[in-house]
């Protein structure tokens, strides 16, 4: 019986050798534009392994500008892009290809585009302060990237079994990103380096756009300020008002950067600003592994179905996780923020230790392996 143990071990390392040559056919769901951001890590992962053959889609829409956008970015990095005349056909055209692997970054048209053959994998979006974490399910998910411990734990106390810890694939780029990239758009900015730079990144609802705006040029006199709108301010009709309202602003402050929808990537600014500003946004967390200061504006304007049934609002809310926030600067009216950025840039250690311990708990490992992690447990998967 010995020979035949030692037999199926050497066939059992035979076939994991093959598998390792065998191309892997992926597919990139990419809901929104600003999903990319989660991809592009993995999929810079994927070109350096060499064992996948990765594609790229988008749900066809009436506007195809994000569309163009990303099959852009795809064509840079030779990466195929799937597309077809109607919406239909695209579902119809992945469906027919069988991928081996499709990833998505919310459910979205999930079940239609899956073969049962096809390992289906989430990773999700963002990590803000919204329910919806929660709420986009679907049972057809293989695997489920997570990106904290926390998270992890209470998605399995919930019943979840799915689950890889991982940590978050979008921030991999913190580690990977040049010093030339930073330095290029450094460049285009025109920044005044005599000033220290402020990065304002809402949410596009609830959002404190309205009320912060108006608070913005005062803060331009003295700071560089950088605006990084969501995708939806620019993808959405009912949010187009937004980047309507920046593009003038820009225009009239000299020190006020408008980044453009075209630079979706939000990482170089990161990387650029010396403080954050935000509200509900996922950048609140994101911006952790830089440990500098943050300002969460809870300065909302609320549409009137939420005014009148406040209830509905709050109910979209993961209320534990807002209460649990303990590593920023609140503020709840408009008219403080000049005086807190004056006071966080001023005091920059003030805070340190509670950034820390906040990177660690809502953000796993700092050390840009996410999309490593999440690729090496892909070619263990059976």
């Amino acid at each position: 019986m010995d020979w035949l143990q030692a037999e199926l071990r050497k066939l059992s390392y035979l076939t994991k050798l093959i598998n390792l040559f065998i191309l892997k056919k992926i597919l990139f769901e990419t809901h929104h534009l600003y999903y990319w951001s989660n991809f592009r890590p993995i999929i810079d992962e994927m070109i350096v392994s060499e064992n996948f053959e990765i594609n790229v889609s988008m749900p066809r829409r009436n506007l195809i500008l994000q569309q163009n956008i990303l099959k852009k970015q795809c064509d840079n990095l030779s990466i195929k892009f799937i597309t077809a005349d109607s919406e239909q056909k695209r579902v119809e055209k992945i469906y027919n290809e069988a991928f081996d692997i499709i990833i998505v970054g919310n459910v979205g048209k999930l079940n239609k585009i899956v073969n049962d053959k096809t390992i289906a994998i989430m990773v999700y979006h963002g990590i803000g302060l919204k329910q919806s974490y929660y709420k986009d399910i679907n049972s057809r998910i293989n695997i489920r990237a997570v990106e904290s411990s926390a998270r992890f734990d209470e998605l399995k106390n919930n019943g979840h079994k799915n689950l890889l810890l991982t940590g978050y694939t979008k921030l991999d780029r913190l580690f990977t990103i040049t010093d030339k990239e930073i330095n290029s758009i450094k460049k285009s900015l025109r920044l005044d380096y005599s000033k220290k730079t402020v990065l304002y990144a809402p949410s596009f609802y609830p959002s404190s756009i309205e009320r912060i705006s108006t608070q913005l040029p005062l803060v331009s006199r003295y700071y560089n300020v950088i605006i990084k709108l969501h995708g939806f301010s620019w993808e959405q009709k009912r949010y187009k008002y937004q980047n309507m309202l920046f593009t003038k602003m820009a225009n009239k402050n000299q020190n006020i950067y408008l980044v453009p929808n075209e630079q979706f990537d939000i990482i170089p600014f990161y990387k650029i600003a010396d403080l954050l500003v935000s509200d509900i946004s996922s950048t609140l967390f994101e911006y952790l592994p830089l440990n500098r200061p943050i300002i969460q504006a809870e300065c909302y304007t609320l549409r009137l179905k939420h005014r009148i049934f406040p209830h509905r609002f709050w109910k979209r809310l993961d209320l534990k996780r807002w209460e649990d926030v303990d590593f920023v600067y609140k503020i709840s009216n408009p008219e403080d923020l000049f005086s807190r950025i004056y006071y966080a840039l001023d005091n920059v250690k003030e805070m340190q230790t509670f950034r820390k311990n906040a990177s660690q708990y809502y953000l796993y490992k700092d050390d840009g392996g996410a999309s490593r992690r999440l690729i090496a447990a892909l070619k263990d998967y059976k």
